[in-house]
């Protein structure tokens, strides 16, 4: 199935779209142009754009813990040198398992975390050490749909003061009527009608709180938005509506999606491509066909292999890793993956950490791995 507009929606359970090979490469840390080799995708609208619209390179987050009064701080490495780009008009998905540092990337690639170290770029521009007022501009460019759709809206607000706050707070309305306009527009746009202006939070259902807040992520339009496990706290029946309905709105209104989720088949429906994150490194990237073809990481390889599938005669051979996830506080020397991988060499995974490498020239698959054809 391809990424092309239709009538006829389908549920991520169904034969799910595939992202071209032919997608531009990502960019270094010191060459960030991107030149154009084809298209990306139907729904990639900038096909000949030089730069990326966000891109981190080497960004890494900690924060400090301290045990005790007296303890010795020491630092979570939530995030750690990941580098990642998104291009106009395409959908990054983002997965890994609880605790790998996904939402803080997503939180930190919109500055509403500061990094610790690397770089970022907006559309070629270097916000990485951008105070608070210089990023308020920006801010609209920028914008960030919650997981929990019950947490993330004031129950003290009407639908329509929590839409319209976003306008007044970025002077985008000329008149109350206009505001009252657009915030009408919107509801309509994320399939809620005029009869919901006046009502709270509360007297919504799960789905139609995550419509809210995404017509308040488009009230400001913006170019890019981090989707946050968007889907995890719904029923399976309205997530299929979600989903649908952010592809849409991408299609419509030329959005970049960064699309974090632990749902593995629903980021392949999703996404152009997808990367991988382990204990806050990025370990794996390419387009979402090739990834779910031909996975070359071990990491990856068991995760995917935990995806259920509905042909009991396709049924995967289930890759169960040894021991717990490290902590990252103390994580292990060397590549982070080499304490459960059954492929490590000892004196060099133990010692010295892979980068991220196009194991293929023109293919786009880039792999974090000193043994990824075993």
């Amino acid at each position: 199935m391809t990424r092309e507009k239709s009538s006829e929606r389908v549920t991520p359970t169904d034969d799910l779209r595939s992202a071209p090979e032919n997608a531009q490469p990502e960019p270094s840390a010191s060459e960030h142009a991107i030149p154009s080799t084809g298209e990306a995708g139907p729904a990639l609208v900038d096909k000949k754009a030089r730069k990326p619209l966000i891109q981190a390179d080497k960004l890494s987050k900690y924060f400090p813990v301290r045990s005790g009064w007296f303890g010795k701080t020491k630092l979570v490495r939530a995030v750690d040198q990941a580098s990642l780009y998104v291009r106009h008009g395409e959908t990054l998905g983002l997965v890994g398992e609880s605790g790998c540092g996904k939402t803080t990337l997503g939180r930190t690639l919109l500055k509403l975390v500061e990094p610790t170290a690397g770089r970022l770029r907006l559309d070629g521009l270097d916000i990485s050490r951008y105070s608070a007022r210089q990023m308020r501009p920006l801010r609209r460019r920028m914008q960030i749909v919650f997981q929990d759709p019950y947490a993330s809206l004031n129950p003290r607000m009407t639908v329509r003061e929590i839409v319209a706050e976003a306008l007044q707070i970025h002077r985008l309305a000329e008149s109350p009527a206009d505001e009252l306009r657009q915030v009408t527009e919107l509801l309509e746009r994320v399939g809620l009608g005029s009869e919901a202006l006046g009502r709270y939070p509360h007297e919504f259902s799960g789905g139609q709180r995550q419509r809210i807040g995404i017509a308040r992520a488009l009230a400001v339009r913006p170019e890019f938005i981090v989707l946050d496990e968007p889907v995890s706290a719904l029923d399976v029946s309205i997530q299929a509506q979600i989903v649908n309905l952010l592809l849409d709105l991408q299609e419509e209104l030329k959005l970049s999606y960064l699309f974090i989720s632990h749902d593995l088949k629903v980021v392949e429906y999703m996404s152009h491509r997808v990367a991988v994150m382990y204990l806050g490194r990025i370990v794996e990237t390419a387009p979402a066909a090739s990834l779910y073809e031909r996975r070359h990481h071990p990491y990856t390889r068991a995760l995917l292999s935990a995806v259920p599938t509905p042909d009991p005669e396709r049924r995967r051979l289930r890759i169960l890793l040894e021991g717990d996830v490290p902590s990252p506080i103390d994580p292990p020397s060397g590549c982070s993956f080499h304490p459960r991988c059954p492929h490590a060499e000892p004196g060099r995974c133990d010692v010295e950490a892979p980068p991220l490498t196009e194991l293929t020239p023109g293919s786009h698959h880039r792999v974090a791995c000193w043994h990824p054809h075993l």
